[in-house]
């Protein structure tokens, strides 16, 4: 599902216009931009005439109770996920979003590059003044942006013509309006079809702390994702109905969404997903302490290894995993490909030269999968399921592997307790669309019973 408002935009979809990806999420009802800020800005900026907003929990919770203001919404031709909440309401249903496309962040890096293209900006809204010391902070750190105009959102906001004539006779290409929620987005879709501009843009109180009237939260909140508690505390009797008492209520309508959209099967997968990993992270404690040290004991480099996956219906995640390799083991992939021991896209050998000794040990008795517990509670994998692949083997797939791929990846799974790197990738992918067909939580159970046992034969793990 795609935005797409014709009247305004005219414009093909953002998907098949700049490859960036857009998310449906049941838990919330809507369609947002799927991708990192660098990607997202390249489609707002691209050709055509478009209207966008920020989505984030205060927002779902106005749009349930004002029709009008939900109306207007769902004619936006771009919505961005913005906050924790949002994520959130995603992984309900285990649906993960790209990135946190804030107003703040992503505004000034809008810009920036719309300054390169020679674009030109109209600043509307916030208190008299502040539109004017917000243009002055954005010149000051991008000098070559082309301001066109400002306009405050009082008093300048009273003639909707007046605005109208002014933005149009500046010869703005941007107009970011901040008027806050609802208020922008209501003044959006009832009048950006009378713009000249190919971009409107609500942004909610952006324009507030780019003029200074509201502080930040220090880096380290932002990026604990609970900058809210920071807004909270500077403006706890503005703001505490809105957190405290609507972050509440958003999370339990999303919940109640997700629970309603979601298959019996997959609620009791999830909720045996996150009991045994909870239960195992506790537990393995001791396991997971003992083997970082010893990794950082045998060479240098972090004890845990990141690497881009591909999930549930072609969805990037992080995977996390114990490092069994020396750190400049991807450099040296091309030297090592040749030595494959599996038939097939994905590469294993028995004997290859960038694994440590720990990390033999740690492959042979698969302790080294054991930070993606981490990935199960993030609800990026499941405790059963396929392998999780990396890019460039999808980018590899013949038609019919792209069906594993229906499914969360999982820790443990057929192709594990079958022979692991000892399995073809034909069978494997056999395998895996057998079990995305038939799983049952019964079936993940005896997957995990039988994981045991080819954990202590050791056969494929290498």
């Amino acid at each position: 599902m795609q935005h797409s408002k014709i009247e305004f935009g005219q414009a093909t979809p953002i998907e098949t216009r700049t490859g960036t990806k857009t998310t449906y999420l049941p838990s919330l009802g809507l369609t947002l931009v799927d991708a990192r800020q660098t990607a997202a800005i390249d489609a707002l900026l691209g050709p055509g005439r478009r209207t966008a907003f920020f989505m984030n929990a205060h927002c779902c919770n106005l749009m349930a109770a004002d029709a009008k203001y939900a109306q207007a919404v769902r004619r936006a031709d771009v919505l961005l996920p913005d906050g924790i909440g949002v994520k959130l309401a995603g992984m309900m249903t285990g649906d993960t979003l790209a990135a946190n496309l804030n107003g703040t962040d992503l505004v000034p890096a809008l810009l920036a590059q719309a300054a390169d293209m020679g674009k030109s900006v109209y600043l509307f809204g916030g208190t008299p003044g502040t539109a004017k010391v917000a243009a002055a902070t954005l010149t000051t750190s991008i000098p070559h942006l082309q301001v066109a105009g400002t306009r405050d959102g009082f008093v300048g906001a009273l003639d909707p013509q007046l605005v109208i004539a002014d933005i149009n006779a500046s010869g703005a290409d941007i107009v970011i309006v901040a008027m806050g929620v609802p208020m922008q987005e209501m003044w959006i879709d009832r009048y950006a079809n009378q713009l000249n501009a190919s971009l409107c843009l609500g942004v909610g109180a952006a324009l507030d702390f780019l003029a200074g009237n509201v502080s930040r939260a220090p880096k380290v909140v932002q990026n604990a994702n609970m900058e809210w508690v920071w807004r909270l505390a500077q403006e706890p009797k503005r703001l505490a109905k809105r957190y405290l008492v609507g972050n509440f209520t958003f999370l339990a309508r999303a919940a109640s969404k997700a629970i309603a959209h979601t298959p019996k099967q997959h609620i009791a997968t999830r909720i045996m997903d996150v009991a045994i990993s909870s239960l195992a992270l506790v537990a393995l404690a001791p396991v997971f302490a003992a083997t970082a040290i010893a990794i950082r004991m045998e060479s240098d480099g972090p004890a845990l290894f990141q690497q881009t996956r591909i999930g549930k219906n072609g969805a990037r995640f992080t995977m996390l995993k114990f490092r069994s390799m020396y750190q400049d083991a991807e450099a040296r992939q091309a030297e090592v490909n040749a030595a494959s021991d599996r038939e097939g896209v994905c590469f294993k050998a028995r004997k290859d030269p960038r694994i440590t000794r720990v990390g033999r040990f740690i492959r042979r008795t698969s302790i080294d999968e054991l930070p993606q517990i981490i990935n199960v509670l993030r609800g990026e994998m499941s405790i059963v399921g396929p392998r999780p692949a990396l890019p460039k083997e999808v980018a590899q797939y013949p038609t019919r592997a792209f069906g594993r791929l229906a499914v969360k990846p999982g820790i443990t799974g057929i192709w594990q307790v079958s022979g692991r790197a000892d399995v073809g990738f034909n069978e494997m992918v056999e395998m895996d669309l057998a079990y995305a067909s038939s799983r049952t939580v019964m079936l993940d159970l005896i997957l995990i019973l039988l994981t045991f046992r080819a954990v202590v034969s050791g056969r494929g793990a290498y």
